[in-house]
């Protein structure tokens, strides 16, 4: 018999509850526990899929009732050979599931979270440049008051070497993720349609630094024309940093602009409640309006609608946590950015406002990110406090589906925009400045002028990766912290 744990909470003590460290699997039927490596650590991989995963029903494994015991559930868990493993190849919906995580280090988890990474403050893109494996880097920005800053590394930088080594699909994560490492710079030049890359000779010596990124990288108000436009470069859903973002709009509002836009052409996405501030710092017409619904796993949405529904729903707001006004502009337009790097919360903006006001999308095609993930600690209930002090793993799965007040959702191969317009990294021009090829595009289209579309004349290089890609944080959007006073399996006790 199961007796759930929220009836229990009027007569047990929450602090009893969480006072201690306990796994249900480590008795098992026999009498006889059989603990080989990682098993322990598996036990809570399993158990946070089976409770909270989005996509558990289409894991036979994770269903309730498969094992007949718990010495067959520890068989299967020991038939794999490391936690990532199990995590990876047994309980991840690979079909529908391309974020869902699995990491070792639950510090660097929460550093990525708050926007503190080593890094050399280079943000950088790969691509092949012919029909080798060969690639070639291009630089997109440079971080300030960073290694590569002070070695006066620039954006529109290419190379194609490091420590002397040619870069290929193969080698480039290992090269590009030492601590110290020196830059070939190079050039491209094409012959036939076929670009050859070129080492100019020149080479520059970087290191790595703990380092703490304010995504509010470039924010100031353009007058062009009579017209007062602002202009946004947000580069991460940094909660940490949702001052500095309302301190911006606060100098827009200053400022008195007509239009803003959005570029999110970089941001890969991050914390949904800052997500929800920025929609509601664009608007502030909408407050408590529904900006984005969630939809859980099938047991979790039976117990939200049944205890919580209000927390299904995440709606407009005008503060901030401190009780701190949001600095809206009540608009009822925006220009917005993107690329193929564009995920996750950037994503949710988008649609999220889609139903409130005129959204025009210039740039590429985003990835298709509409699933949220919460942190997972090994713990009774999975929160931070209380765990398991054995092992530094934490889960990263994703936990709901988000749709919009239109219950529609974010494609699942991507935005497409109203301006279709890649960036050329041969002519990136300075961000922020009105040449920009993607900023004077959308100028143009505010404007209603003709842009003239380069897509067919310019070349295009099939791009591999880019910096940052192995973080913890990578294309995630997630939620600070787990549903309290709902019930789930480790709120369950078996008699």
């Amino acid at each position: 018999m199961k007796i759930n744990k929220l009836l229990l909470l009027f007569i047990i003590p929450a602090t009893f509850l969480t006072s201690c460290y306990t796994d249900q699997d480590d008795v098992i039927d026999d009498g006889v526990i059989t603990n080989p490596d990682n098993l322990d650590i598996e036990r809570f991989v399993y158990r946070g899929m089976n409770d909270i995963y989005l996509y558990k029903a289409n894991i036979p494994e994770l269903a309730d009732n498969y094992f007949e015991s718990n010495n067959d559930k520890n068989e299967y868990l020991a038939s794999f050979d490391s936690p990532e493993n199990l995590f990876y190849n047994g309980l991840v919906y690979n079909v529908e599931d391309r974020f869902s995580y699995i990491t070792d280090d639950y510090t660097e988890l929460e550093n990525s979270q708050a926007g503190i990474s080593t890094t050399t403050g280079m943000n950088y893109r790969l691509s092949y440049y012919n029909n080798s494996s060969n690639l070639i880097a291009f630089v997109r920005y440079v971080l300030p008051n960073t290694p590569a800053e002070n070695k006066n590394v620039k954006r529109g930088m290419l190379f194609n070497k490091v420590d002397g080594v040619q870069l290929t699909d193969e080698n480039y994560l290992d090269l590009l993720n030492q601590e110290n490492f020196t830059l070939h710079l190079a050039s491209l030049e094409s012959e036939a349609g076929e670009y050859t890359a070129v080492e100019t000779g020149e080479t520059i010596d970087l290191s790595k630094i703990e380092y703490t990124s304010n995504p509010v990288y470039v924010s100031k108000t353009l007058t062009i024309e009579g017209k007062k436009i602002g202009y946004l470069m947000y580069n991460s859903f940094t909660g940490d940093f949702d001052d500095d973002l309302n301190e911006a709009f606060a100098n827009f509002k200053t400022d008195g602009i007509s239009d803003l836009i959005l570029d999110l052409r970089y941001n890969g996405g991050g914390s949904v409640l800052s997500a929800t501030r920025l929609a509601s710092m664009i608007t502030g017409q909408h407050t408590g309006k529904t900006f984005m619904k969630e939809q859980w796993n099938e047991e979790y949405q039976a117990a939200f609608e049944q205890i919580a529904p209000e927390r299904l729903e995440n709606k407009f707001v005008d503060t901030l946590d401190d009780s701190k006004a949001i600095n809206s502009l009540n608009s009822d337009h925006i220009y917005v950015i993107t690329s193929a790097a564009s995920a996750s919360a950037s994503e949710l903006v988008i649609n999220g406002l889609d139903p409130y006001i005129e959204v025009q999308k210039v740039g590429d095609t985003t990835v298709g990110k509409f699933q949220a993930s919460v942190t997972l600690y090994d713990s009774p209930d999975f929160d931070r406090q209380n765990r398991n002090p054995d092992h530094s793993y934490a889960l990263q799965p994703l936990v709901f589906k988000s749709v919009n007040s239109e219950d529609i959702s974010v494609p699942f191969n991507g935005i497409i925009p109203d301006l279709a317009l890649e960036e050329n990294p041969l002519d990136l021009g300075e961000l922020g400045d009105e040449e920009e090829p993607l900023l004077a595009a959308t100028i143009d289209v505010i404007f209603n002028r003709r842009t003239l579309l380069q897509n067919n004349i310019q070349p295009h290089f099939k791009e591999v990766g880019e910096s940052g890609e192995n973080a913890a944080n990578y294309q995630k959007m997630y939620i600070e912290k787990l549903p309290v006073n709902i019930p789930n399996k480790a709120q369950q006790v078996k008699e």
